[in-house]
């Protein structure tokens, strides 16, 4: 199958989760034996060369430079000359997915827009369009869902994939069992890290230890308001860490708390439920996290620190686990199916109507 993405800023760009996500989904889909195609603006080397091979996806320049008023004017022929058999594209810039909604319909080609979050500089009257005509809109959960809903998507229309992990990584990675309770996140106004230490704190007089691990803009803030509680030395901030040591730390922790205040889906909470830990939410209106832990046998929600702190101490009559097979479920092989199960309806559905 030939699949197009397309997205004015590629990972390579940028960190955005967003955009991992469509290169992580390129990246398995090229893997797998099909032809992948990056429609974006250029960000490798060399003024004459517009097409670039690299990992097994072929990135085709559409404009030089980020500019989304030229990007959008120049998708249709870049997407003609794709010739794909799908369009998958990105809901931000709102602008590029209704042109390529647009050119998918004149070219018979079905567009497929990943939304993984809004954007805040983005029109909402363009993302109502965008949820409105879309083919079909893929979302990581339901949390993302009701908001696509909310811009005028149709139930039939808005699909479920959530994020994936390598559940063979979690099978094999060595156990690293220094800490009792880990938070994993990007240290940024979201991550509300503040409500773990205070719940970390009112347990300071008992025999733990703690890891933090991530980056970012407030992480010097934190380090100081573990200081002013008294528990630094409890604390490890371990700064931001590859996957393979995440997994291992997950391995070796009884407890992974969540507590940040905006989160379309929890990836790392995923990864240490199937690591085997104790997942304990705490609920925020803009996290999809709970739904990670509804209905699970080693998840809990809670709505404060003190209730928080509570559970960690009653998680020591819970047995520690290093792996949980049920998440298999959520297996970058399991949930690549989904993509292509939707890849497979829009190709179905065009050839009959």
């Amino acid at each position: 199958m030939r699949v197009a993405f397309v997205s004015l800023e590629t990972a390579h760009h940028r960190d955005q989760r967003g955009l991992e996500r469509l290169r992580r989904t390129a990246s398995q889909l090229a893997d797998r034996g099909h032809d992948v195609e990056y429609l974006c603006a250029q960000w490798w080397g060399g003024d004459e060369t517009p097409i670039f091979e690299h990992e097994g996806i072929t990135y085709r320049r559409v404009t030089e430079e980020c500019s989304s008023r030229r990007f959008a004017a120049k998708l249709p022929i870049a997407m003609r000359r794709a010739g794909a058999d799908v369009v998958h594209v990105c809901n931000s810039p709102p602008r590029h997915a209704i042109v390529a909604e647009k050119a998918g319909t004149l070219l018979r080609t079905p567009v497929v827009v990943d939304w993984f979050q809004d954007h805040p500089e983005d029109s909402t009257s363009s993302y109502g369009r965008v949820a409105s005509k879309a083919d079909i809109v893929t979302v990581p959960s339901e949390t993302v869902r009701t908001r696509v809903r909310e811009h005028g998507g149709t139930d039939g229309s808005v699909r479920i994939i959530p994020e994936s992990i390598d559940m063979e990584l979690v099978r094999e990675a060595p156990v690293d069992d220094r800490f009792d309770v880990v938070y994993s996140r990007r240290l940024d106004e979201n991550a509300n890290v503040e409500t773990l230490l205070l719940a970390l704190a009112e347990r300071r007089r008992l025999d733990w230890s703690a890891a933090v691990i991530g980056d970012g803009p407030e992480c010097e803030a934190i380090e100081t308001a573990a200081r002013e509680l008294r528990i630094d030395d409890q604390v490890t901030f371990t700064g931001a860490l590859p996957e393979r040591e995440r997994v291992s730390i997950y391995k070796g922790t009884h407890v992974f708390a969540q507590t940040a205040t905006v989160e379309p889906f929890a990836t790392e909470l995923l990864h240490a439920l199937a690591c085997g830990c104790l997942g304990v939410v705490e609920y925020q209106a803009h996290s999809s996290a709970h739904e990670l832990v509804e209905g699970r046998e080693r998840g809990q929600l809670v709505t404060s620190p003190q209730e928080l702190a509570a559970t960690i101490t009653n998680a020591g009559t819970v047995e520690r686990r290093a792996v949980d097979e049920s998440y298999q479920e959520y297996d970058h092989s399991v949930v690549l199916e989904q993509y292509l199960g939707c890849y497979t309806e829009l190709q179905t559905s065009r050839v009959l109507f």
